[in-house]
């Protein structure tokens, strides 16, 4: 497992364009929340958000892009885990006595059971993925145009996410899956867990400038900052180039398209990601 996504780290597996591979990744606390009575030790391990990898994709250059299809993510265990932790920029409103609250849930039916009376839809998603830039070696808790921890709730089974490659062989790193999350995850956790994620993984010989995501219906760029404002006027301006250069948009039309039908979702908010979406729909004549 790694806390940073690094160039320096030798390879755990080399792949091939177009391959697919399943990954088991371990949760976010590290593996230290398995029961209620369990606590997050951070003396013992004062990382979080374990990356399973490096993957080297073969033939994958600076100015290349990947495109990782999220095929499916199971829990390995058969259930997730969250705690309150500190309440950071709440403590204003609510106060620092805030207890530890760890809760583990089962996994089941496409359940997750909160409680006796409380069903949350079994939603996974990976909080973590990312190449290894070119320079510094970023740890698992900011996110940037490598990727990392976005915690963008769309980076689930049935999306592609699109990420730059910086140095030879690309270095894909992913983790930290998440049995469902809702926008902003609040506390820092989401519903954490071990997870058995099945990736395919192809190369474009197409340079991108950050984090993009496909769904179904919508597409989406990825940025981070804080004030968070900046991001979502980042993220807006992305999706308004990339709608210009392969959708035939121009810009100043789709900017005026977007004010009216554009949708934002929420990452991790004390870091300021966002992904600033389109649905389908609407690209289909500019």
């Amino acid at each position: 497992m790694y806390y940073e996504f690094s160039r320096h780290c030798e390879p755990r597996l080399r792949i091939g364009s177009g391959e697919t591979v399943l990954v088991e990744t371990e949760d976010a606390f590290s593996g230290q929340i398995r029961d209620d009575r369990d606590r997050r030790d951070k003396q013992a391990c004062p990382e979080g958000n374990p990356q399973t990898g490096p993957i080297w994709i073969e033939d994958a250059h600076p100015g290349d892009s990947l495109a990782i299809h999220i095929e499916s993510i199971e829990p390995s265990l058969g259930q997730c885990a969250t705690r309150t932790s500190d309440p950071k920029q709440l403590a204003q409103w609510l106060g620092t006595d805030c207890p530890h609250g760890t809760h583990v849930c089962p996994v089941r039916d496409g359940q997750i059971i909160w409680s006796d009376r409380v069903r949350i839809p079994y939603r996974p998603m990976l909080g973590c993925i990312g190449t290894a830039p070119r320079a510094g070696v970023p740890t698992t808790g900011p996110a940037g145009p490598h990727g990392g921890n976005m915690d963008i709730i769309e980076t689930c089974p049935g999306s592609t996410v699109y990420l730059p490659v910086f140095v030879e062989g690309a270095l894909l790193y992913l983790g930290d899956a998440h049995a469902a999350m809702g926008h902003g995850e609040l506390s820092a956790s989401g519903l954490e867990m071990p997870s058995h994620t099945t990736i395919r993984v192809d190369l474009h010989q197409k340079t991108i400038p950050g984090p993009r995501i496909e769904s179904a219906d919508e597409i989406m760029t990825v940025a981070t900052g804080r004030p968070m404002e900046r991001a979502i006027a980042q993220g807006y301006a992305e999706l308004i180039l990339w709608m210009e250069s392969e959708y035939g948009w121009n810009r100043w039309r789709a900017y005026d398209l977007l004010t009216h039908v554009g949708k934002i979702s929420v990452g991790y908010y004390d870091i300021g990601t966002v992904a600033t979406k389109i649905a389908r729909r609407f690209m289909e004549s500019p």
